[in-house]
């Protein structure tokens, strides 16, 4: 889970894993694989560094790298 912050400034917790889009325009829009749309304060930069940080910390970068270099072998 990563913390966002809504436009009124109260914290909330997003599912990095239920992230498929983040734009910013010039609002942070977090679009789910829902379809639910957020609105948060964070830059998108910084909700995709903290994504990227979580992915890191479960494993799901290392193994994403791993297949990709499987995938260009064949």
């Amino acid at each position: 889970m990563i913390s966002v912050s809504r436009l009124n400034g109260s914290p909330m917790w997003l599912n990095a894993l239920m992230i498929e889009t983040v734009e910013e325009t010039p609002d942070t829009y977090v679009t789910l694989i829902t379809g639910k749309r957020i609105i948060v304060l964070e830059k998108a930069a910084e909700v995709i560094a903290m994504v990227k940080e979580y992915y890191s910390e479960i494993g799901i970068h290392a193994a994403t790298i791993k297949v990709q270099q499987t995938e260009e072998l064949s």
